[in-house]
């Protein structure tokens, strides 16, 4: 964890969110700044800024954000689609610098993004 992460202080209960799912690997919240009906971000507890600073070793929990978003997407009734975005990086949009995969769903999307 990082003392000065705003994730890490979410993951740690510091600061209030709405928590969606939890385990000892992958935590789950709803974004306060939803950019669709369902949007939630979902954070491995290990810190990490981007998917630039994942090693070999983090194969594991990067699959286990997308099999997670699946079943939480599976949870929400997301059958007309939904969408995983990992933005990596300030040019594709990453804001808060602790990795994490959008789960956005409920609207159409079009193609490309951006």
């Amino acid at each position: 964890m990082s003392a000065n992460c705003l994730f890490c202080k979410i993951a740690a209960k510091q600061i209030p969110s709405k928590i969606v799912y939890e385990d000892p690997d992958l935590f789950a919240f709803e974004d306060i700044s939803p950019q669709a009906p369902t949007h939630i971000l979902l954070c491995p507890r290990k810190h990490f800024e981007s998917l630039t600073d994942a090693s070999p070793e983090d194969q594991a929990i990067l699959g286990k954000l997308q099999l997670v978003a699946s079943q939480l997407a599976r949870e929400r009734n997301l059958l007309e689609g939904y969408r995983t975005v990992l933005n990596n990086g300030p040019g594709a949009g990453q804001s808060v610098f602790h990795l994490h995969l959008h789960l956005l769903g409920g609207r159409p999307f079009r193609w490309p993004p951006g």
